[in-house]
């Protein structure tokens, strides 16, 4: 059986097959963005104005709400879910939080309480009980296909049902409406059930199509008042919070994903030879590397990749904390740093993987034992190419993208432009045991 010893490609073995790569020096660029966040002490109450445009006719005086919360790294989560709740208390409700985010946290009711932990929401934090469980019930079924349609058991037992939930590019499909609150219904909701029964049925019916019917469902069956939606800046700042009545639900969130492609984080060029990313996972985006901002879709089913940009070889140097070991994704590198194959688990990457019909998302590509190798492999298999010709970035993660390392090519590109300025001149790698010294641009 092999270890990861096994599988990690030493780096002499992989400089001696490359032959001399010489790499080019790296400077560090930033995108210049004109952004106006909702001010942090603002953000609770924002939240409950929001609340107050639902429709809570039919919910009687004292009746419980189930608040559906997911998985994704949101800013400023706990607060605008801490704002909820509160004004829901105010309004003389008794609601809890549930986690809506199908599969993940290994499909287990500790696990999903463990990942809202992790984004700060707790019930210290947010004032209310987390009913946290795996159990779903059918609650109709849809009428052309005969689809059954699932929910979580403790949201179809309260009084109202609210999700919260970020509106933004979907990293699988495009539609009308792609990842957001109806999204979060349809999948979220349903667990691990619902959403394994939801992707099966997507590979041959399409997300874009199934999505609003199941969602149109839930609305007949479920006392859904509304949902607080969100919208995030390219910076990852809190841009709008808004609730949208069950009536405006599938309208009003195609309009505001549209404003989210508008204000999205992007890479600033649409051809590269390398991209370096320190980290993936699941907080990141669903697919680890959000495909929107890499152009690549290998693993969606008949599901066309984006247009831009053009990526010839992409290089993983690791996962994020909070994403358990959740690799999924990992099949869009070309190349992966011991750590990758180090930090993964293979349980919950494959659950993941077989609720979401997405297997070749997982898939492992080969394992480096350094920076230096990645680096090196991923030049030395484009063709001739030299260092001062490479037009290689090195980015943190794929949302984070205001800071960026840049060859020294794309250095010479950014001067001339006006979205981008130059923060430090290129100076040559500096590696560390043969790996990048330097800190992420994020950080730096």
């Amino acid at each position: 059986m092999e270890t990861l010893s096994d599988l990690t490609v030493a780096e002499d073995t992989v400089l001696d097959a490359c032959g001399a790569t010489e790499l080019p020096e790296f400077g560090l660029i930033e995108q210049i963005w004109e952004t106006d966040p909702i001010p942090e002490a603002r953000i609770a109450n924002r939240a409950g104005e929001a609340v107050q445009d639902l429709r809570f006719a039919d919910v009687p005086v004292g009746g419980e709400v189930a608040v559906g919360v997911g998985s994704r790294g949101i800013a400023n989560l706990a607060a605008i879910v801490g704002g909820v709740i509160e004004e829901l208390r105010a309004m003389d409700y008794e609601p809890f939080v549930f986690p809506a985010m199908g599969s993940h946290g290994g499909a287990t009711a500790e696990g999903q309480r463990e990942m809202l932990a992790e984004l700060g929401v707790t019930e210290e934090t947010v004032g209310c009980e987390i009913r946290s469980s795996m159990a779903v019930e059918e609650v109709g079924r849809t009428a052309d296909r005969d689809v059954p349609v699932y929910a979580d058991a403790n949201a179809v037992a309260a009084d109202a049902i609210l999700p919260v939930n970020r509106v933004k590019p979907h990293t699988d499909f495009d539609g009308d409406v792609e990842s957001g609150l109806s999204k979060m219904l349809v999948i979220g909701m349903g667990k691990q059930t619902g959403a394994k029964t939801a992707h099966e049925w997507a590979v041959d019916w399409s997300f874009r199509n199934m999505i609003p019917e199941i969602t149109e469902r839930l609305l007949e069956e479920l006392p859904v008042v509304g949902g607080v939606a969100i919208l995030e800046d390219q910076r990852d700042d809190t841009d709008h919070i808004e609730g949208i009545p069950p009536e405006g639900f599938l309208d009003r969130e195609a309009e505001l994903l549209e404003t989210a492609y508008g204000i999205m984080p992007t890479i600033p060029f649409e051809e590269l030879d390398v991209l370096v990313v320190d980290r993936q996972g699941k907080d990141v985006s669903g697919q680890g590397l959000d495909t929107n901002v890499i152009g690549r879709r290998p693993f969606a089913i008949n599901e066309p990749a984006p247009e831009v940009p053009d990526i010839k070889r992409i290089y993983t140097r690791g996962l994020t904390e909070t994403t358990h070991g959740n690799a999924m994704g990992m099949g869009s590198a070309d190349f992966v740093h011991r750590d990758v194959a180090a930090e993964l688990t293979s349980g919950t990457t494959l659950i993941n993987a077989i609720t979401a019909s997405t297997v070749r998302g997982v898939r492992l590509p080969p394992v480096v034992e350094t920076d230096r190798a990645g680096l090196v492999a991923s030049l030395s298999t484009l063709g001739v190419v030299g260092p001062e010709d490479a037009r290689v970035l090195r980015a943190t993660d794929t949302m984070r993208l205001d800071r960026l390392y840049a060859s020294n090519a794309l250095v010479e590109v950014a001067r001339d432009r006006e979205d981008l300025r130059v923060i430090a001149e290129p100076e040559p790698i500096a590696f560390d045991d043969g790996d990048l010294a330097a800190k992420t641009p994020h950080e730096t």
